[in-house]
């Protein structure tokens, strides 16, 4: 970057941020969510984390910093987690896992079946997930348990409501919404929200990928782990699909995102599909 545009981003921003503070949050967030923060992310960073230094009453970041890390506050810890957590998602994004999702669903031996859903984001992966499960099985209480998480609980918040506006539903025909959404009307006009049938197949629950124990029984039919290996560095990523591929039932597909490839960690997941893999023999 020219020092002049370096001085002139400075001098507009309220917060005292230098490169030790970037370099320091990077390694922070990376520690804590296994996110990687390239140097094109620092206004992305100054944006996000300037509200937490303004809402706690501080002008330097380095302070900010110091608080997160030295004070015993899990809340502003979490904080600085959600608030470097990108949460890009929308209703059936990427279909073609859907449809295959439904054809391992028909295939199934018959039984209870559970799901889970890595990065549940603001709920529509979950949503749609618990949606095509209801069209697989022809009835709106399929033998589907699905388990959605994330790091970001805050987002986790808004995908337990299950309230979205009508523009967030754009990618949902209009038959999915009659059959799965309720339309408010008054006050909640121009918000839609799931109903009650579809709400008791999912649970929502906090999970940070680099946990060593995730504390999961496994056996899952399916996994969704879609658009968050892309944050993570390729060491970062074989150690959470060497947690995640023993989770998975014999056969059961584990679907990544459009720009994610798994190809250096052949010995754990092999490609059966479009983005989509299984485990590799000899890796359970």
């Amino acid at each position: 970057m020219p020092e002049a545009l370096a001085d002139a981003r400075a001098e507009a921003r309220a917060f005292a941020f230098d490169d030790r503070d970037f370099r320091r949050i990077a390694r922070m967030i990376r520690a804590r969510a296994g996110i990687h923060l390239g140097e094109h992310k620092r206004d992305m960073v100054y944006s996000r984390l300037s509200r937490r230094v303004r809402a706690l009453g501080l002008q330097r970041f380095c302070d900010y910093l110091d608080f997160v890390e030295h004070e015993d506050d899990a809340d502003e810890s979490q904080a600085f987690v959600n608030a470097l957590t990108t949460n890009l998602t929308a209703f059936f994004r990427e279909p073609h896992h859907f449809d295959a999702l439904a054809d391992v669903l028909r295939a199934a031996p018959r039984g209870p079946l559970t799901l889970w859903c890595c990065a549940a984001s603001t709920g529509e992966e979950p949503w749609s997930i618990a949606m095509t499960a209801c069209e697989a099985f022809g009835t709106d209480t399929p033998p589907v348990r699905i388990l959605a998480t994330d790091i970001d609980t805050q987002v986790l918040e808004a995908a337990a409501a299950g309230v979205y506006t009508l523009e967030r539903l754009e990618s949902v025909s209009p038959e999915r919404r009659r059959r799965f959404f309720q339309r408010g009307t008054g006050a909640n006009a121009g918000l839609c929200r799931i109903k009650p049938s579809l709400r008791a197949l999912v649970g929502f629950r906090p999970l940070n990928l680099l946990d060593a124990d995730y504390g999961l029984r496994g056996g899952f039919a399916a996994v969704f782990c879609r658009n968050v290996m892309i944050y993570f560095d390729k060491p970062t990523q074989r150690e959470v699909l060497a947690r995640i591929v023993p989770l998975l039932a014999p056969g059961a597909p584990l679907f990544a995102g459009h720009s994610e490839s798994f190809t250096h960690a052949g010995d754990l997941v092999v490609s059966c599909g479009r983005t989509t893999y299984r485990a590799a023999a000899g890796s359970r």
